[in-house]
């Protein structure tokens, strides 16, 4: 073991260490990459965002933020690694450290964990200009204890990247199993049973179409005054806004980043519903679907989907998946769209046979609960790594040669 020498650590300016491409992105409205889908990333502020049939950049840089909400929030990551074929609008600075000076995997780290905040500028939209990135102050130790630092973050990135491919597995498992049962209709024993018509096409006999508000129940949300203290001061009711589920893309919730108390509760049209829920963001991003794992309530950019005998937990966060595109399409509003619980009601819902959607649920379960163990491990990893982070970047940690 040895300490690391500070003596032969420095502080630089991040202009001084890297090369920066931002005069090689292209902005591309959505009418542009609507005609040019394709299997290429399309990377804005916060990550990839489409993908279209061309790239601007092949290899590995890295990409910051340069406006949005987050840059204040930091509830997402302020960089992150962009590999392979890419292409990047003009929401993202796009850098590389210079070769034999900075290692980019503790660069990256170092953004990650850098004060931003004297940079920051822009009261409505928040904005890291180019010219305040260069401004940022980094720690430079010595290559060598800079690749020793980067070798300790791969390691937990790799574990954490290694559990979100469980994931996404047993998502897809899950997900494959519902299209294969209740949007194909192979499931066990469906070549005795014939298809009759519907107004939802052939379907098969004993199945029943009826609108969603004879289904299964649906609520809203609310958000009580900011401007009372009493609504919100050590609340511990958990209180979701569509930020917590766009940015998580996450099966489960297990906690909110706002909470209200009993006071702001009763005082407001939010509503408390149910653990296991199925919370539908409904306006501006229409479509993240996520089960809440405890009692929580939600402002008014959600439709909240309550499961019943008959329309189980898995099934019903399928099916809202399944129909994304069809609550997008039923949206309206000019200055944002929205889907209303009145136009979400009408939706004709297909209800399977009683058995078969429990025999679903029985198959599920076990890889639902996987995903849940796996999310919470993800979470153990960052706050670990975290908290690890600020300590290796001012060398408060012994490394090994």
């Amino acid at each position: 073991m040895m300490t690391t020498e500070l003596a032969d650590w420095k502080n630089s300016k991040l202009g001084e260490v890297i090369d920066l491409f931002d005069n090689q992105r292209v902005p591309l409205n959505s009418r542009e990459r609507q005609q040019r889908q394709g299997q290429y990333p399309y990377y804005g502020a916060q990550g990839i965002i489409d993908y279209i049939d061309g790239y601007i950049f092949d290899g590995r840089y890295i990409l910051v933020a340069e406006d949005g909400e987050n840059l204040n929030s930091k509830k997402l990551p302020l960089a992150l690694f962009a590999t392979g074929k890419f292409w990047v609008n003009n929401h993202a600075h796009i850098l590389r450290g210079k070769s034999g000076i900075v290692d980019d995997t503790f660069l990256l780290a170092c953004l990650n964990n850098a004060d931003i905040k004297p940079f920051i500028t822009g009261a409505a939209q928040p904005k890291l200009s180019q010219q305040n990135l260069r401004l940022i102050d980094i720690p430079l130790p010595p290559l060598p204890i800079q690749k020793r630092i980067a070798g300790i973050l791969s390691a937990y990135d790799e574990l954490i990247e290694n559990n979100q491919r469980r994931i996404r597995i047993l998502e897809e498992m899950a997900r494959s199993l519902y299209r294969e049962w209740f949007v194909h209709f192979r499931y066990p024993g469906h070549e005795s049973v014939p298809l009759i018509d519907s107004p939802l096409g052939p379907i098969p006999q004993g199945w029943e179409v009826k609108p969603v508000s004879e289904s299964f129940e649906i609520m809203g949300g609310g958000t009580p005054s900011r401007k009372i203290d009493e609504y919100w001061d050590c609340g511990d009711i958990q209180w979701y806004t569509p930020r917590d589920l766009t940015g998580a893309g996450s099966m489960f919730m297990d906690d909110s980043s706002d909470h209200i108390t009993e006071l702001g509760l009763k005082k407001s049209s939010a509503r408390l519903f149910p653990a296991r829920s199925v919370m539908l963001t409904s306006r501006a991003t229409i479509g993240a679907i996520s089960i809440n794992t405890h009692k929580a309530c939600t402002n008014q950019g959600f439709i909240t989907c309550i499961p019943n005998n008959e329309v189980s937990l898995y099934f019903l966060y399928q099916w809202l998946n399944e129909n994304v595109p069809t609550f997008q399409r039923m949206a309206s509003g000019a200055t944002f769209k929205e889907i209303s619980r009145g136009v979400f009601k009408t939706i004709e819902f297909l209800q399977p046979e009683a058995d078969l959607v429990e025999r679903y649920e029985e198959t599920v379960t076990p890889m639902a609960k996987e995903v849940l163990l796996t999310q919470r491990k993800i979470k153990n990893l960052r706050t670990t790594r975290d908290l690890l982070l600020p300590k290796l970047l001012s060398g408060q940690v012994q490394l090994e040669r």
